[in-house]
């Protein structure tokens, strides 16, 4: 079970981002149901941490390339290094299945799951309207 901190971050997060998210929301097209938001919570190992964040960081790099791709961020806790959440908007689910079935995501996988302390957590969301 996940700690309350990480609730709190999923939080802050959301509210943090909540104006850009609602103005990409009012620009982004509707066909295919409009913008997908995807929130993952990523634990790595302690002894991983700065390799996993650099590996994090190259993603994100790759995946703010893809088509359909409105924003894309790493973010890290404070409080703990090892414990980071990535916060993706996609202008469609197509988009983001492209994304998810593409080969860096797959290679980035790959890499990313023996420095992993927990399972991957990954989150689809959409606006309430």
């Amino acid at each position: 079970m996940r700690p309350i901190s990480s609730l709190l971050t999923i939080l802050a997060i959301t509210l943090a981002g909540g104006l850009y998210l609602h103005q990409a929301a009012a620009q982004a097209p509707k066909e295919g149901g409009g913008s997908l938001y995807v929130i993952a919570l990523v634990d790595l190992t302690p002894n991983f941490a700065a390799e996993g964040t650099k590996l994090l960081e190259a993603f994100a790099a790759d995946s703010r390339k893809d088509p359909g791709a409105m924003r894309f961020e790493v973010l890290r806790q404070d409080s703990r290094p090892n414990h980071l959440a990535i916060v993706e908007v996609w202008r469609s689910k197509q988009a983001f299945d492209a994304h998810s079935a593409s080969e860096h995501t797959k290679q980035f996988r790959e890499k990313l799951h023996p420095m992993l302390g927990s399972p991957w957590d990954e989150r689809l969301h959409s606006i309430v309207q």
